[in-house]
């Protein structure tokens, strides 16, 4: 497989097998350099997997894999000095500071010329270089791993899951970093199994389900394809408003509460059904209308939940 200039990326029918079970399933991609790539899928869908074949840390089974011009199962000494990575689960030693972190692994991976400073304050730890890893929240512990990620100042750099577990405050101070690797023209390949992560990162996402890739473009351009609809909420409405809608040609979609939600797929509908509403005087307390998201997306591709899917043991695909 021969690998374009404009390419960090080539994966070819990329297969991986432990025994009977196939974790994935003949898969093929490309990764634009400078591009934030996003593997968006349930946890057991194959999205880790991938990843560690591609940054060399699993074996394939069968199928093609080119990073940056190189080929993953002959030249992993020199992939690997072009790489960074964030595996899940990254912890560190407990007892030194942030500086201390970032020095020893700069030591190990990078030499003495690592920008220690500049990495600090990148992913916004310059206040807290002094506080042991032991001390740190989540997110700052993630906002180090990612640090870390970039000592020996990468070409492509891998982010495996890098806000599970976080609240959404931390995990937004992730994304803003993140956005800051974007801005620097960094390639980033993100597994996530979060959809606001991957709609608001990601340049091209590949929606990924049981080992394979079911959907793969632009975030905008994966929910205009499949969902090219809009949800009006008619919010605590009476019985009235309900019927209303129903005489109207509407079914509203399940909802726990007393919401109405209609899916409207012309513009114009939009307005008929609130004027018809109100001509009936039906009341409701609020309305809302949004357009759907990668998730529901994603529930119409595969018909499971976007956190679904079982989770897998440490060190198995």
């Amino acid at each position: 497989m021969s690998a374009k200039p404009d390419y960090a990326i080539e994966v070819e029918k990329l297969t991986k097998r432990y025994g009977d079970l196939t974790a994935v399933d003949e898969i093929s991609f490309t990764v634009k350099k400078g591009e934030v790539f996003a593997l968006l899928g349930p946890n057991g869908a194959g999205k880790s997997t991938t990843v560690e074949i591609i940054d060399t840390i699993r074996t394939l089974t069968s199928g093609k894999v080119s990073l940056l011009g190189m080929d993953v199962t002959k030249q992993k000494l020199d992939i690997v000095a072009r790489i960074g990575v964030l595996p899940q689960d990254f912890s560190s030693f407990d007892r030194i500071t942030v500086k201390e972190t970032l020095q020893y692994y700069s030591r190990l991976f990078s030499g003495p010329h690592a920008d220690i400073d500049g990495l600090m304050e990148l992913v916004n730890l310059t206040d807290r270089s002094q506080v042991e890893y032991k001390n740190l929240s989540g997110g700052l512990k993630q906002r180090l791993g990612i640090a870390l990620a970039l000592v020996n100042n990468p070409e492509v750099v891998f982010l495996d899951e890098p806000t599970t577990g976080l609240d959404p405050r931390a995990r937004r101070e992730v994304w803003q970093v993140l956005e800051g690797l974007k801005s620097q023209g960094k390639t980033v390949l993100l597994t996530t199994h979060y959809m606001e992560e991957a709609e608001l990162l990601a340049d091209t996402v590949a929606i990924i389900s049981r080992g394979r890739i079911i959907a793969m473009d632009s975030p905008g351009e994966l929910i205009r394809q499949n969902a090219n609809y809009e949800i009006l909420t008619l919010q605590s409405a009476d019985s009235k408003a309900f019927e209303v809608v129903r005489g109207m040609g509407f079914e509203p979609l399940p909802d726990q509460r007393r919401d109405c939600r209609i899916r409207v797929e012309h513009a114009p509908d939009l307005l008929r059904i609130l004027s018809s509403v109100k001509d009936a005087g039906a009341h409701y307390l609020g309305l809302d209308v949004r357009k759907p998201n990668l998730e529901e997306v994603f529930l119409k591709l595969t018909g499971e939940a976007l956190h679904d899917g079982p989770v897998a043991a440490k060190g198995q695909p």
